[in-house]
């Protein structure tokens, strides 16, 4: 008998991918030693096992813990184990980790679900071997608390150096510099530049107009990049450029929301609080200025938003590039221009539309389908009555599957931005195209989102039922646009499209004139 010895095949262990995840909340230079500190301890701590492997430290600097979408870091370390690429995470504590119950358990049930656990150091804490959230419920909500306890006690600390006299701005104004002391000094070159944009107010120069002449001009903004309406309006309704200072014009509340203070806090304003720029009656001579513009143009104050005062307000958008259209008051009469195109002509080419021809457009489009009933809206209700809804169900699943694309496409963009591999000017460009996209899907999917419901229908019948009795326009009802169509697409000069409440887009040619 012949014994054959058959060699074991060595068995190779998987090794544990280990991340790490520091934060500390200010950046003060002990901080960021601190920060080092924790980043070498954790890195020292990983390679020291034989059986982990190394998954890299992630880390945020100077960013509170009260809300996690604003740490990269974290959605950093958050992209990484959504890929696969770790299984077990290390931090110091669940206050570091988040101030915030919510968005810790939140957290802490995402990983779970893709068998991550997280060990907290200080709490000796491991979600892996929890039998329940309740003891993780408990210790986060001590650590907002917390959190809660410290805001206030800043807060009471800033009131009261504020009521002696004694608090200093975070951050000089443009204009202003400071000196040994902390106050605040008047820029000479900068202080100039403010003087402009006041006087050219008081010409009754708009901002955007007066962001375009200090653009021509070649001034730079103090971080370097082109001025904008709402940077030349910030500038005018600050009351630092004639010497005052309010303090807490915004509050942050319980859940670390900031807010516009309406008298929900106490107040405080100091006269003759440094050197002024201009003079306090500039000053009050520009505020009446802009409220008169505001009160003409209907806007809420402190929101920037219309009151909706002329039916094409806020309806009007741009098939080019998505923004909206406001209001002009041209020589030859009222016009609609595409916002972007004001500011940015470089991005987007559309031309203004008059406000007659659109309202032309209007009466045209109603009068087709009140002569064309039969060929158009009722074919349409029919088809509504009797569809699955399954192509705008497709249509729907396509659409919210690109936005989770993107969700993705904005995490690795903050993975890439952590890592230093791109800059910051690239990923905010980055970043602002991926939110564009968002919401032209989102648009879309309001749009299907009616299409399958029975508040298409609804709308459909009300217009039906107008439309059957109604004899033809001569003239533009603002009651009948505002009624039926929900807004106006401009593809080009030459034509737009009304986009109606019943779900139908309709498209019209624009008489554009002579000029």
């Amino acid at each position: 008998m012949e014994i054959r010895k058959i060699e074991a095949n060595p068995i190779e262990i998987k090794k544990l991918r280990v991340a790490a995840y520091c934060r500390v909340s200010t950046e003060n230079e002990d901080q960021k030693e601190s920060l080092e500190a924790q980043k070498a301890h954790y890195e020292s701590w990983i390679k020291r096992h034989s059986d982990w492997e190394f998954a890299g430290v992630f880390y945020d600097f100077g960013i509170t813990g009260t809300k996690a979408d604003i740490r990269d870091g974290l959605q950093a370390l958050m992209y990484e184990c959504r890929r696969g690429n770790v299984d077990y995470v290390l931090t110091k504590s669940i206050s570091r980790f988040s101030r915030n119950t919510s968005d810790c358990l939140s957290l802490v049930r995402e990983l779970l679900s893709y068998n991550i656990p997280i060990y907290f150091e200080k709490e000796n804490i491991d979600t892996g071997s929890m039998e329940s959230e309740l003891i993780l419920s408990i210790l986060s909500s001590m650590a907002q608390d917390e959190s809660e306890s410290i805001s206030k006690n800043v807060k009471w600390t800033v009131q009261q150096r504020i009521e002696a006299g004694t608090f200093k701005f975070g951050y000089p104004p443009y204009g202003y510099t400071r000196d040994a002391n902390g106050n605040f000094i008047i820029d000479s070159e900068e202080a100039d530049v403010i003087r402009l944009i006041f006087s050219s107010a008081l010409t009754g120069m708009g901002t955007y107009k007066i962001a375009q002449m200090l653009d021509k001009k070649n001034v730079p903004t103090r971080k370097g990049g082109k001025w904008s309406g709402s940077t030349v309006k910030g500038i005018l309704v600050n009351e630092k450029y004639y010497g005052a200072a309010a303090f807490q014009k915004t509050y942050t509340d319980s859940s670390f929301k900031r807010h516009h203070n309406h008298g929900e806090v106490d107040r405080y304003y100091a006269e003759d609080h440094h050197e002024a720029i201009i003079s306090k009656e500039t000053f009050e001579r520009v505020q009446i200025m802009l409220q008169k513009h505001s009160d003409e143009r209907n806007i809420e104050k402190d929101t920037g938003k219309y009151h909706k005062q002329y039916p094409f307000s806020g309806r009007i958008i741009c098939g080019e590039c998505g923004d909206k259209f406001k209001r002009q008051t041209q020589h030859a009469g009222i016009a609609w221009a595409c916002t972007t195109h004001l500011y940015h002509k470089e991005k987007c080419s559309m031309m203004f539309i008059k406000d007659a021809a659109i309202k032309a457009a209007f009466v045209t489009m109603i009068n087709k389908l009140i002569f064309g009933c039969k060929c158009v809206l009722v074919p349409y209700y029919d088809a509504l009555r009797i569809s699955d809804s399954d192509e705008s169900l497709t249509e729907i699943l396509d659409l919210k599957s690109k936005l989770q694309r993107n969700a993705d496409r904005k995490n690795d963009l903050r993975k890439l931005r952590v890592k230093g591999f791109i800059e910051s000017a690239v990923y905010s460009q980055e970043l602002r195209r991926v939110e564009k996209e968002n919401e032209d899907i989102r648009a879309k999917l309001k749009s299907l989102d009616k299409v399958d419901t029975n508040i298409c229908k609804h709308e459909t019948e009300r217009l039906l039922h107008f439309i059957e009795s109604a004899e033809m326009l001569t003239e533009f009802s603002d009651d009948l646009f505002t009624e039926f169509v929900d807004s106006i697409i401009v593809y080009s000069r030459t034509c737009i499209g009304f986009r109606l409440k019943c779900g139908l887009t309709l498209k019209e040619e624009v008489c554009t004139g002579t000029k």
